[in-house]
């Protein structure tokens, strides 16, 4: 049964020397759980405008006011909650026997909740975690890997040569920017697999992206 790993001290330490890792500006998983923020604050979809420049600039500066605004309603919602992301991801793992998470998000549109993708057996599944009670609150759905989009393959593709999992990412990114993870998932760059965390710190958003060694290969040198 798939689990949440437990990392001692000299483990953790092994691994965060393991780990090529540097703090990024905020977007990616950020946009997701800003959109989620706004969907909860709005209810709808706002409708495509076509207004003068003049007003197509001051519609930039309120977008960013919202975006702040959606930020702000975030931390608000995740500092209230009672189950940690790690566990969330703990749990969905236990539902298939060798499953990896390749990505999971805090959601709130609805009531606060976890939306975790683990992958296994050809197949991925996607299931929505209740980050007050744990309990799993919607229908799974689950998909072949022949349905993903090519960037999505490639990156679960490249996790099979990846020892680490997501959630040892998590614990080195929390560390690391003295915070609480809301989001964590896959991206390449430059060619090569990263994984990336949000995390929540003070009353910012930081993104985290960590380089994990290959399978057979030992620490890479921090950038």
């Amino acid at each position: 049964m798939a689990h949440c790993p437990h990392i001692n001290n000299s483990t953790g330490q092994f691994l965060a020397e393991s780990y090529r890792m540097h703090l990024m500006s905020k977007k990616k998983l950020l946009a997701t759980i800003v959109w989620s923020a706004t969907l909860a604050a709005t209810g709808a979809m706002a409708d495509v405008t076509h207004a003068p420049l003049d007003a197509a600039n001051r519609g930039v500066a309120a977008q960013r006011d919202d975006e702040e605004l959606a930020i702000h309603r975030v931390l608000e919602q995740f500092r209230a909650i009672k189950i940690p992301l790690s566990t969330a991801v703990a749990i969905a793992e236990r539902l298939h026997d060798g499953s990896r998470t390749t990505d999971v998000s805090f959601e709130i549109s609805g009531p606060a909740s976890y939306r975790v993708r683990t992958v296994g057996n050809e197949r991925i599944w996607e299931n929505v975690i209740d980050a007050d009670t744990g309990s799993v609150t919607e229908k799974e759905i689950s998909s072949s890997l022949r349905e993903l989009d090519r960037e999505d393959l490639s990156n679960i593709v490249a996790l099979k040569s990846v020892k680490q999992e997501l959630s040892d990412a998590v614990r080195i990114a929390e560390k690391a920017a003295t915070g609480s993870a809301v989001a964590g998932g896959l991206v390449k760059q430059d060619g090569k697999l990263n994984f990336v965390v949000v995390i929540a710190s003070d009353d910012r958003l930081k993104e985290v992206m960590l380089e994990p060694p290959r399978a057979g290969k030992q620490g890479a040198t921090p950038r």
